[in-house]
C-alpha cells in the first residue's frame, strides 16, 4: 500500500488512541507507518494487552469495565493532555461514534481523527439517518423515521404489511432490534425493544421498517474531505451474520456488478454531501433479490471490517484518515489512482466465544497463540501467548484476513488459513468459521443475512471435537515432526502424522483435513 504523500513530512507528532486490542495495534501500525508516535490507553486489566505492547507510549486510565476507562472522556482527555498528544483516533465502538467526545476533544483543542460531531448526529441515530437519506434521495425501507407511540407504530406495520422489524432508533449491533412476523406480537416485541435500547442507550425511541427479505447486507466504503469532496470505495458483502452482528466480510461483493456499484456509490456519497460528511464512514444498504437496494445506516467512523476494502483498492483508510483530518485533498491524496476492485479479500473475525455452546462469550489465559501466515494472509491481532483475556469488553480477539485473484481462491485460502490457526485456552469460533467457508452454499456466493438462522448444524459442529491439550500437542508435534527440524527424522514425523490421524482431520494445521 502507498504510505501517501505524508509520510515524510507527518501533520501529527503524537496521536492518542482511544481503544484498545486489534483496532488498537492496527492503529498504531498505521500512524508508525506515517511517522507519527502512538499512545496507548488502557485500564486495570488491560496493562499488557497488545496495543499497550505496540505503542510509543502508555497511559493508565485505572478500573476494569469500560466506563471506568475507555468511555470516561475527561480520563481520555487527561491522557492526551499528559502525553502531549495532537489528535485523538477513536478506532471503532466506546467514544468513536459520540458527537459529545468530539466536541470535547476540539475543545481541548486537539484534532479528532473522525467526522465533525455535526454531520455525526444528523446521522447518528436510525432515525435521523432515515430522515436525511429520504431527503438526499436515497432509497429506505418502507416504514417510519417518527417517534411513534407503540398504538401509531402497529398502524403503520399494518399499512405496510408484516413482517415487520422494528429497531431502537439510537442502536447498533442488533440491540433493540426484534423482527415481527404476526400483529399479535407487535406490542410484546416493541416492549421489548424499547427496555433493550433505554439499558444500552439511554433512549427508548423505535422506528419500525417493513421487513426486506431474503436480502443482502451490502455497504459502501466512503471517505470524505474538509473540502466537500466526498469518493467511494466501493462495497463490501456483510450477509453472514447471526443476531445482526457480521460474521464473515468480503470486497467485492459477488452479486454486485459495475452499474450497480456505481449507483450505490452515488447513493452513499449523495447523503454524505447533503451532511458536510468528512473523513471515513460506511453506508449500508440492504439488497433484494430484484436489485433494489435500500438505505439502513450509517457508521460514522473506521469499520472492523476495513481491511478487505484496503486489500482490494490497495489504500490505507487509516492513512487517508490521518491526510484529511489535517486537511489533506482527496484529489491530492488519491491523484493518479486506479480504485477499481482487484481481485478479492475476504475477512473472519476470530472471537471469544463458543457458536457449539450457544455464543457463549469466554475469557481467560491464552494457553498457545498461532496466527497464520502466508502470502495473501494479513492478521489484525490484538493477543499473544499468555495474554489473560479479561471478561469485560467485546469477544473479538483478532481478524483473519485473506486476499487472491478470485473469490473461489480466496474461499480456499481462508479455509486453510483457518486451519493453520490457533488460539488455545479458551473457547473460540474458529472451527465455526471453518464450516461456513467450506460450506457449499457460501462457496457458491448464495448469501442472505439469515443463512446461518437456517443452518444451525454450521454453530453446532461435531461432537467428539479434541480438546485444547490434544490440539497443542498435535501443534507441537508437527513443529518438532518435520525431517529437518527433529533429531529422530522420520520417526518424529511418524509420530506426527500418528497425532494428526488421532484428531480425526478435525483441524489439520498446514496439512489436508
Amino acid at each position: 500500500m502507498v504510505l501517501g504523500p505524508m509520510a515524510k513530512n507527518p501533520p501529527f507528532r503524537r496521536v492518542l488512541i482511544a481503544n484498545r486490542g486489534e483496532i488498537a495495534v492496527r492503529v498504531a501500525r498505521g500512524l508508525r507507518e506515517l511517522g507519527i508516535e502512538s499512545v496507548a490507553v488502557h485500564s486495570d486489566a488491560d496493562a499488557k494487552c497488545a496495543h499497550v505492547l505496540a505503542a510509543d507510549h502508555s497511559v493508565l486510565l485505572g478500573g476494569n469495565t469500560a466506563a471506568e476507562s475507555y468511555l470516561d472522556f475527561d480520563k481520555v482527555l487527561a491522557a492526551a493532555k499528559a502525553t502531549d498528544s495532537e489528535a485523538i483516533h477513536p478506532g471503532y465502538g466506546f467514544l468513536s461514534e459520540n458527537a459529545e467526545f468530539v466536541r470535547a476533544v476540539r475543545a481541548a483543542g486537539l484534532t479528532f481523527l473522525g467526522p465533525n460531531p455535526e454531520a455525526m448526529e444528523r446521522l447518528g441515530s436510525k432515525k435521523s439517518a432515515r430522515e436525511e437519506a429520504i431527503a438526499a434521495g436515497v432509497p429506505v425501507i418502507p416504514g417510519t423515521e417518527k417517534d411513534l407511540a407503540d398504538a401509531e407504530l402497529l398502524a403503520v406495520a399494518r399499512q405496510i404489511g408484516f413482517p415487520v422489524m422494528v429497531k431502537a432508533s439510537a442502536g447498533g449491533g442488533g440491540r433493540g432490534m426484534r423482527r415481527v412476523e404476526r400483529e399479535a406480537d407487535l406490542a410484546d416485541a416493541i416492549a421489548a425493544g424499547r427496555r433493550e435500547a433505554k439499558a444500552a442507550f439511554g433512549d427508548e425511541r423505535m422506528i419500525l421498517e417493513r421487513v426486506v427479505f431474503p436480502a443482502r447486507h451490502i455497504e459502501i466504503q466512503i471517505i470524505g474531505d474538509l473540502h466537500g469532496e466526498v469518493v467511494s470505495l466501493h462495497e463490501r458483502e456483510c450477509s453472514v451474520q447471526r443476531r445482526h452482528q457480521k460474521v464473515l466480510e468480503e470486497a467485492p461483493a459477488a452479486i454486485v456488478d459495475d452499474s450497480l456499484r456505481r449507483r450505490m456509490g452515488e447513493a452513499a456519497i449523495a447523503l454524505c454531501k447533503r451532511v458536510g460528511y468528512d473523513n471515513a464512514g460506511t453506508c449500508e444498504f440492504l439488497l433484494d433479490d430484484a436489485g433494489n437496494f435500500y438505505f439502513l445506516e450509517m457508521n460514522t467512523r473506521l469499520q472492523v471490517e476495513h481491511p478487505v476494502t484496503e486489500l482490494v483498492t490497495g489504500v490505507d483508510l487509516v492513512h487517508l484518515q490521518v491526510h484529511v483530518a489535517a486537511g489533506g485533498r482527496l484529489g491530492e491524496l488519491l491523484a493518479g489512482r486506479d480504485l477499481t476492485p482487484r481481485g478479492h479479500a475476504i475477512e473472519a473475525r476470530i472471537c471469544a466465544e463458543s457458536p457449539e455452546q450457544g455464543y457463549v462469550p469466554a475469557a481467560g489465559r491464552l494457553g498457545l497463540v498461532r496466527e497464520a501466515e502466508g502470502p495473501g494472509i494479513r492478521v489484525d491481532s490484538g493477543v499473544y501467548t499468555g495474554w489473560n483475556v479479561p471478561p469485560f469488553y467485546d469477544s473479538l480477539l483478532a481478524k483473519l484476513v485473506v486476499w487472491a485473484p478470485d473469490r473461489a481462491s480466496a474461499c480456499a485460502r481462508l479455509s486453510q488459513a483457518l486451519r493453520d490457526t490457533a488460539y488455545l485456552g479458551i473457547p473460540t469460533n474458529i472451527d465455526f468459521l471453518r464450516r461456513i467457508v467450506d460450506d457449499d452454499a457460501f462457496r457458491r456466493a448464495a448469501l442472505r443475512t439469515d443463512l446461518l438462522d437456517q443452518r444451525p448444524e454450521l454453530a453446532a459442529g461435531p461432537q467428539d471435537a479434541p480438546d485444547d491439550l490434544t490440539l497443542a500437542a498435535a501443534v507441537l508435534a508437527q513443529a518438532v515432526g518435520a525431517p529437518t527440524a527433529s533429531p529422530t527424522g522420520a520417526a518424529g514425523a511418524a509420530r506426527s502424522s500418528a497425532v494428526w490421524q488421532e484428531l480425526g482431520g478435525f483441524r489439520t494445521f498446514g496439512g489436508r483435513p
